[in-house]
Formats: structure tokens, sequence, C-alpha cells
């Protein structure tokens, strides 16, 4: 995306933050902090969950939305205000409307998750459905506030915005004093950069390190040269840090403040997702449990003192979950996919199953093949899919088999 602001960039200050808190109070939560045994345990240091996943509306977006559209003067609030999201952004700027009494109009893609298109209605915003992607979305809510003189409200680049943001690195600073390091996840680096804006003011000890999904990672290049670059075809499941250029605003403060950005695939997303749902208990997006899958992914950086890992948001679509949840299994290596020829003759597959019962392996599905031509005139290839407890579990497995005279062929 181009998502630009006139220059030059406009500065974001502690006192911004602090008078963003006293806006919020009454509207946004202050979302809980929880440990986490097993991190703490895989990084040799307490870390800390803030859970924004929590929040009103489902992700740390209100805080910013509410900020911006607060501090409109009277004639811009009779005009309404109109955003472009797939999702959490749309779901902010339409509760924060509603409670300030505001007209909202949200473009959302025509593919949008139908509960965040649902949600976004139901918090009071006139909801219309345009373009395949987000660009498409993006320029048609720009169109929109050209010809109708409603304010846009961009999701990142605007002070207001990264002010409301910021709050959250208040409260990670009240519920947490001993932190040592705060990881937060980057798509524009609104969230980001107010963060690290109120963390460095306060304790400019305490490392702030970004994350991004290595296949929408704009922030790398983009510090590299000096100033924001795009990336050509983000993709990642994180669809809340897709974003394929850095704001100007939050950019400037990213690269001054943050100490360091790091890069996840998208098998530790989804393993850090199933890890928040299974460990923590809690349901977190892709986008908001990137801060987890860089535990995950470089444990070793994250030692010496208490880490705080922002779970910037929940709003995932159940069916996205149910797909990013079997991505995770696979990549902790508890499905097993498998295939093998036995002899095509009557108890030829029950032994087979026999000797997975053995080893405690469950079958969730199993396919023959008797048309290939690879195939003996008395062979049949049987396809297996299994639930297993890990790579040992899968190693076992596959030992079992070779052991009962079966031939695995992947």
């Amino acid at each position: 995306m181009n998502y630009r602001v006139p220059q030059p960039v406009p500065q974001v200050i502690l006192d911004d933050i602090r008078g963003a808190q006293k806006m919020l109070s009454g509207v946004s939560r202050v979302t809980a902090m929880e440990g986490s045994r097993h991190l703490s345990a895989l990084t040799g240091s307490p870390v800390h969950l803030k859970c924004e996943n929590l929040q009103r509306t489902g992700s740390f977006k209100l805080r910013g939305a509410y900020v911006r559209i607060a501090g409109l003067r009277p004639e811009q609030r009779a005009a309404g205000v109109v955003a472009a999201s797939a999702g959490n952004h749309a779901q902010g700027v339409a509760l924060a409307s509603s409670l300030l009494g505001v007209r909202s109009t949200v473009f959302m893609p025509v593919g949008a998750p139908l509960p965040k298109v649902a949600a976004t209605q139901e918090y009071g915003a006139d909801v219309r459905l345009h373009g395949q992607v987000v660009d498409e979305t993006f320029l048609a809510a720009q169109e929109y506030a050209d010809r109708t003189g409603a304010v846009f409200i961009h999701p990142f680049d605007h002070r207001d915005i990264i002010a409301g943001q910021g709050t959250v690195g208040l409260e990670i600073l009240e519920q947490c004093p001993e932190v040592r390091t705060i990881l937060v996840g980057i798509g524009g680096g609104g969230l980001a950069a107010g963060v690290a804006v109120a963390v460095k003011a306060l304790r400019p000890d305490v490392r702030v390190i970004g994350v991004q999904a290595a296949g929408a990672a704009a922030y790398p290049p983009s510090l590299k040269v000096g100033h924001p670059v795009s990336i050509d075809d983000p993709n990642t499941m994180a669809d809340g840090i897709k974003v394929g250029r850095p704001g100007d605003v939050p950019f400037a403060i990213i690269g001054e403040l943050v100490d360091d950005v790091r890069t996840v695939s998208e098998d530790a997303l989804s393993s850090a997702l199933l890890l928040c749902l299974e460990r923590a208990k809690l349901v977190v997006e892709p986008a908001g449990c990137s801060t987890v899958a860089a535990l995950l992914s470089e444990p070793e950086l994250y030692g010496g003192g208490p880490v705080v890992a922002v779970l910037s948001g929940g709003n995932v679509d159940p069916l996205l979950l149910q797909r990013i949840l079997r991505h995770g299994m696979a990549a902790a290596g508890r499905y097993l996919s498998l295939r093998l020829r036995v002899a095509d003759r009557p108890g030829a597959l029950a032994g087979l199953l026999a000797v997975l019962s053995v080893v405690d392996a469950n079958v969730l599905d199993v396919s023959h093949v008797r048309t290939d031509p690879r195939l003996g005139l008395t062979e049949v290839e049987v396809e297996l899919h299994l639930e297993t407890k890990g790579p040992e579990h899968c190693a076992e497995v596959a030992r079992s088999l070779h052991g009962a005279g079966y031939k695995v062929m992947s």
C-alpha cells in the first residue's frame, strides 16, 4: 500500500500519550498481564503476555481510533468519518465513533470474514464491501472522503493514532515495572511507535523489539536505507500486520527508538497461535501472536530479565483458525502423513492399523489407490493421516512400521 502523509512528519511525545490515557479512561480496558511458564522456561527469563486480544473490539485498535476521533473539531465530527480495514481497525473505528456520537462508514474487502463484517456493523458502522484486496478498499475509502468531506481515519499514520496506541506502553510499565524487554508486532508501525515513545521516555534501559512476518517485512529494508520503501505482494497469514509500506510517522519513531526488528516464519506464527490456545487458554490471531512466535524462534535472545510480549489482537475467523491450527500442529510434529504399499487382500489394512494402534497413533484419514500403473497387480497404496504426540512419536511410528515390514514411501 502507499500510505503517505504530508511532510514534515509530526512528532509524538510522552505528554501526548499521557493525555490519550486520560481520554481513554472508562473507554478502553486496562488489559490483563498473564505469565507464561512455558515461555519463561524456554527463554530463561520471566515472560508475561499483555492481553490486548481481550481489549474491547478484540484488539488495541480502539485506543488509537478513539483518541483520533475525539480530537476532531465539531464541524469534522458533523461530516462523519471513514476508514478502510479488513477487520481490527474497522471495529475500532466503528465502536469509537458510536461512543462519540459520530457517523462512521467503513470500507472492507469483498472477501472479509463474515464475523468481522457483522461485528463492525453491530458496533454501528455503515459497512461497504469494495475491492478484492485492501489496497483497493483503501483507495475507495479515500475517494469517499474526498467526495463527501468525511474525515479519513488512517489505521496507523497519524500522531493521535500513535498516542492512543502508546497507552499500551504505559500500562506495561505500571503492570510490570521490572520489565527488561518488550516485544511488539509491527504492520504499519503505529503500536510499536507508540509503545516505544512511552517506554523510552520513562525507561530508556528497556529494550523495545518489533516483530514482523517474514513474508510482509517492509521495515528491515526501509530501516536499512533510512526511509520507508514498499515491498511487492506481501504474503502472510497474519493479515493484521500484512502491510507493504511503513507509515511515515511511525517509521521516524521506530527508526530512532526501537532497538531491533525481527522477522518470524509462517510455521512459527501457527505454532505460536497453537501455544497460546493450548497453554495460555487465549484465542489470539496470527498477527497478535507474532511476538510469541519471536520467542519460540529465538529464545536465546530474550534472557537477562523479564519479557513482555504484546498479544495485539484476537479477531480470527473460525475457518482460518481451523486451518492455522492444522498448520500449527503439523509444524509442531503432531500430524504425520505417509504413504505405503500393502498387499491387496482382506485383512491387510486391519494389520496395518493394528501396528499403529500399538504405538498409539490416532488415524484421522485413510485413502486407497489401486489404479496407479506403478503398483503391482496385487498391491494397493495406502495414504494415512495421523495425529501424533510430537516429533519423537513420529519417529517411533516410522520405526514400528519399518519393523513390521512396511516400506514407508513418504
